[in-house]
């Protein structure tokens, strides 16, 4: 099966597999409800301070033990600012304001999509959060190895220029 789920989320009868909009997908056979699997969504944060990176210390897999820029999924209903914000704040202990955007970042048959931002701290201290075993500034040019190709791409990106400017949402409250 392509995916955890066995049975049908409307009807609860057992899911089958066929080729529907040209990919294998899971569907119901009894009700025809088709599966899906969308991508996650996930924030990711370069906070700078004095100009040095925050970066933290994985707890989980993949990468445990490694160091990478404070992320985290969004959660449903959760604007991809918020969650950037959220995730800093629970990693780091430090309060940010988000100032730009680096980029997009997903990859063809990847699970997520990467929303990376840059921001400055507008309060907190740099502790570690219960997600994370760490948490420290390290100079760009001597940062720790990272456990994700993406980072390094994220860091060139970053790097080369200004990011987009974040502007005050448009969301409705």
């Amino acid at each position: 099966m392509l995916q955890d789920t066995r049975f049908c989320q409307r009807c609860g009868h057992e899911l089958a597999e066929r080729i529907i909009e040209a990919k294998l997908r899971a569907y119901c056979p009894d009700c025809g409800f088709v599966v899906f699997l969308d991508p996650k969504v996930a924030a990711v944060v370069l906070v700078e301070i004095d100009g040095k990176l925050v970066l933290v210390r994985r707890a989980n897999e993949p990468g445990i033990g490694l160091w990478s820029f404070p992320s985290g999924y969004v959660d449903r209903g959760e604007a991809v600012e918020d969650a950037a914000v959220r995730e800093v704040k629970e990693e780091t202990g430090l309060d940010v304001d988000l100032t730009g955007m680096v980029g997009l970042y997903s990859r063809s048959g990847g699970p997520v999509i990467l929303a990376v931002y840059t921001a400055r701290v507008s309060g907190g201290h740099l502790v570690p959060g219960e997600e994370v075993t760490g948490a420290e500034s390290f100079h760009p040019d001597e940062l720790p190895p990272l456990p994700f190709p993406h980072d390094y791409e994220i860091l060139r990106d970053w790097r080369s220029g200004p990011a987009l400017r974040v502007g005050p949402s448009t969301r409705p409250t």
